[in-house]
């Protein structure tokens, strides 16, 4: 089943059940993907699986970043609301891999590409947000390109 069609479902389920938190959550995920299907730049009648992850990660990042400037004006009631709301939208992503398996794929990248130096990163990382897309945190995947590199 599509993600689209997933979330129409899980909607009508928390409209059943009255959940109004999670119901927000669903809404912001269905009216980004609404955005990319009818945007001037796209002409998809089923948006590809790896534009439905980043944006699912875009949106997780944006909840994320707000829930931290919250915590930092002590708005503690907005901050749990922000982490909620990415915590249901991270359900909708595909498994995350471990920084164990990150760290395996970057060597083995590492290795076909023959990079030696931090002047060989953007060709690294290029390959690694390539075949990890969805599966692990660019930030993570940074992380562990420049510890190799370095």
């Amino acid at each position: 089943m599509s993600l689209e069609k997933t979330i129409n479902t899980d909607i009508k389920h928390a409209m059943i059940a009255r959940d109004k938190r999670k119901l927000e959550s669903l809404r912001a995920v269905k009216s980004a993907l609404l955005l990319i299907k009818t945007g001037k730049d796209t002409s998809f009648a089923e948006v590809p699986e790896e534009l439905e992850i980043k944006t699912l990660q875009k949106l997780i990042k944006q909840r994320k970043e707000s829930a931290k400037i919250y915590k930092e004006q002590n708005r503690d009631e907005a901050y749990e609301e922000e982490m909620y709301q990415a915590e249901i939208i991270e359900a909708y992503l595909p498994t995350q891999m471990s920084e164990e398996e990150v760290t395996k794929v970057v060597v083995s990248i590492i290795e076909k590409t023959g990079a030696s130096s931090m002047k060989d990163m953007g060709k690294v990382m290029g390959m690694a947000s390539k075949e990890l897309a969805g599966k692990a945190d660019n930030s993570l995947v940074s992380k562990i390109v420049r510890e190799k590199l370095a």
